[in-house]
């Protein structure tokens, strides 16, 4: 029995390795890029000085913290079908088991990392300068709060989408190949049973 040699990895799994690194950096990176475009366009309620580092919102009823959700999960729910369409064409289709294995593994755990980067980079662009202007701020001065995630299970819309990309992929081309004609016997056309 042959023995490896640490230099000597198996094709089949540094093949699997690599799919599986590549495919959570590549949804990592989506995730920052979404949360620079969340950072963009969801819109932050309008806040007014009350006192020194106590800020209230001007419209209670406001609806910038449900449009703030929403944009999350319309950009997790692009970013997660991409990710299932582009993955799964590109290192699932056409592969040995070890490696659609372990890049479904990679495209799942991106898709939640990079969920959590959106969150992260979303919600720490804008954080520091209201910080500041908390702290600062005349009394009735009044200016945007950060940008926050009210509904934390928005973070599930990019991993799910990009799981329900993959099974419907995986159930779509799995279908068994019709079955031929049989063979007609020599005698004649078969007369079906009734």
């Amino acid at each position: 029995m042959a023995q490896l040699t640490q230099r000597e990895t198996p094709a089949p799994v540094r093949t699997a390795v690599v799919g599986l690194v590549v495919a959570v950096a590549v949804s990592v990176l989506l995730g920052l890029l979404g949360g620079l475009i969340w950072h963009v366009v969801a819109p932050r309620p309008l806040l007014q000085q009350v006192s020194a580092g106590t800020a209230e919102v001007v419209n209670p009823e406001t609806r910038a913290f449900m449009g703030a959700d929403a944009w999350f999960c319309a950009i997790g729910a692009v970013a997660g079908l991409l990710i299932g369409i582009i993955g799964y064409r590109i290192g699932i289709a056409r592969r040995s088991f070890a490696a659609r294995t372990a890049v479904t593994i990679g495209l799942i755990l991106g898709a939640v990392a990079g969920s959590y980067a959106m969150l992260w980079l979303g919600q720490e662009i804008g954080f520091s300068a209201y910080q500041h202007q908390l702290a600062d701020a005349a009394t009735s001065a009044t200016y945007t709060a950060s940008l926050t995630l009210g509904s934390k299970s928005a973070l599930a819309f990019w991993p799910l989408l990009t799981s329900v990309v993959i099974v419907l992929a995986e159930l779509g081309g799995s279908q068994p190949a019709p079955a031929a004609d049989p063979v007609q016997p020599s005698g004649g056309p078969t007369v079906p049973y009734a």
